[in-house]
């Protein structure tokens, strides 16, 4: 089977009615790589080309990884055919250059199974139906399949179809010597795996859901998966840190997640509630450090390694030990103007677990000022004009974005006639270096705008400023920084708590509890009170 030509991928394209591209013509694998990964010689001898380019592609972009999150993304515009499945429409992976978009459900409205750390496998049942076009991901392979000419090997009606083959595959040619069976399960009827109970696998044919010994923890009486049934022992290298510090990069770089949010945000993310308790990106710092380097709390700071740099909001915490810095991985391209933490990060990795150095990365770490800081408020994207640092914030009023800059007042007096005034009536005010803009359609508030320097108000705007006299007034604002969210569940901040526990009116948890009902529902903030019960202990 030859390479797919552009009028191929458009008959696909138009049959499943999505809107595909497609770059002519792609090159041989280069022969040198056949039996690559875990495909054998003789699997890879029998594969049509079509098969070879894709896996060809796969392998390229698994070995750039290894050079950085930029070279990854540099990678993925120079392949010859690069398709994504996706229930976004943007981010930074199908902004890299994608040229198929395919809509593809989200967990919350797939069908099928999950299988836990334990090896428990259990249904997955949708509760919400998948918007537009999006399809499951099985059905897009499918569907993609039968477009070319593979319809008998995917002829899947549903997930039961999926699993039962998953299942036969399991057992095919084991007979005991992979730990991985659920032969058991290849010929289950539609109706027993819709109401399929959770179960434990090794489930070999001839077991049943309930069979005894599949419950049993792997490996308690031996019988490793090797051909005289014994363990085998690997003697690694000794653990050492591959980059060392250095006079240029005197700190390591600690990397990790937040709180309340997940992975990129693309879901997590759209929470106004989760999105209170850490807005924006940040730097973690200990109060030795922050003094050594010249860093204020709530100020700026440019974060460099040997490998790429971010600017950050500085966070001076005592929690945060001396020589060592976290930043939270959490924003991209699409939330954040620099803050791509992926980037900063060691290409080294572990030779035998793959698991890069993202926790002790070399770097170096510098004040950053900016003039004006500030907001704004809009219910549509906006694009921000160049060398302006923000973060995006889902906010319960639409999007809000944070700034700062070291662009003049006039500059953005331009901005907000261009983005915020082009169907609107807008209304402005300069007072110094303040600038105040608000925007209204049908007399109704749009949006607005509002940068000062640190710490200062933005001036008050009332119907003198507008254009036509709109009846309305917006207080000044000061530009302070938002205070955090302690309990997300409650929308309890910080300062209230620091505050009960300052006067003496909570000493303990259960306290905090039945005073401000934080840490009482889901218990994730429960270590974050107790770190502050332990502060202020300690100040006592």
């Amino acid at each position: 089977m030859s390479a797919l030509s552009r009028d191929d991928w458009y008959d696909i394209g138009r049959d499943v009615d999505w809107t595909l591209s497609y770059v002519d013509e792609k090159e041989a694998f280069p022969p040198e790589w056949t039996g690559i990964g875990d495909v054998p010689k003789e699997a890879w001898d029998a594969w049509d080309e079509p098969y070879r380019v894709t896996f060809r592609d796969y392998v390229r972009v698994q070995r750039e990884k290894e050079a950085g999150a930029h070279a990854v993304r540099e990678a993925l515009k120079q392949l010859d055919l690069f398709v994504v499945s996706e229930n976004v429409l943007s981010n930074d992976t199908v902004n890299a250059g994608a040229h198929v978009l395919l809509p593809a459900a989200a967990w919350g409205e797939k069908d099928g199974t999950a299988t836990n750390s334990e090896r428990r496998i259990s249904r997955q049942r949708a509760f919400l139906p998948p918007p537009g076009e999006a399809r499951p991901d099985w059905r897009i392979v499918s569907d993609v399949a039968q477009r070319l000419g593979f319809a008998e090997a995917f002829a899947y009606a549903s997930p039961a179809d999926v699993f039962r083959e998953h299942a036969a595959l399991s057992a095919f040619e084991n007979g005991g010597m992979r730990d991985f069976d659920i032969g058991a399960l290849a010929a289950i009827p539609d109706e027993d795996y819709d109401a399929l109970a959770p179960v434990q696998w090794p489930l070999r044919k001839g077991d049943g859901p309930g069979h005894k010994a599949a419950e049993r923890r792997f490996f308690a009486e031996g019988g490793f998966f090797t051909p005289d049934r014994k363990a085998r022992f690997i003697a690694p290298e000794p653990p050492a840190l591959k980059e060392a510090t250095s006079v240029a990069y005197p700190l390591r770089l600690n990397t990790g997640r937040i709180r309340d949010q997940w992975h990129t945000m693309t879901r997590s993310g759209l929470s106004p509630r989760l999105a209170a308790h850490l807005p924006e990106p940040f730097v973690e710092v200990s109060p030795d450090d922050a003094a050594a380097f010249g860093l204020s709390d709530g100020g700026f700071a440019r974060v460099a390694t040997a490998h790429g740099s971010c600017i950050l909001k500085v966070m001076v915490s005592e929690n945060q030990r001396p020589g060592s810095l976290f930043v939270p991985i959490h924003w991209s391209d699409q939330t954040a103007s620099c803050a791509r933490v992926g980037e900063l990060v060691s290409a080294q990795t572990d030779p035998y677990s793959g698991q890069p150095e993202a926790k002790a990365t070399p770097a170096a770490i510098a004040p950053v000022s900016f003039s004006l800081r500030g907001f704004a408020q809009t219910q549509a994207p906006l694009t921000l004009p160049e060398e302006t640092w923000w973060a995006r914030v889902t906010s319960a009023a639409g999007i809000e974005y944070r700034l700062a800059t070291n662009r003049g007042p006039m500059l953005w007096h331009d901005f907000a006639h261009q983005s915020l005034g082009h169907d609107a009536r807008l209304a402005e005010r300069l007072d110094g270096q303040s600038y105040h803009a608000a925007s209204f359609v049908e007399g109704e508030f749009s949006g607005r705008i509002c940068l000062a320097p640190a710490n200062a108000a933005v001036p008050a705007l009332t119907a003198t400023d507008a254009e036509d006299g709109i009846p309305f007034t917006i207080a000044a604002q000061a530009l302070v920084e938002s205070e955090p969210i302690v309990c997300a569940c409650f929308g309890v901040g910080i300062e209230a708590v620091r505050s009960a526990v300052q006067s003496g009116a909570v000493r303990t948890i259960d306290d905090i509890g039945k005073t401000l009902q934080a840490g009482s529902n889901c218990g994730s903030c429960l270590p974050e009170l107790k770190r502050m019960l332990i502060h202020a202990r300690a100040q006592q």
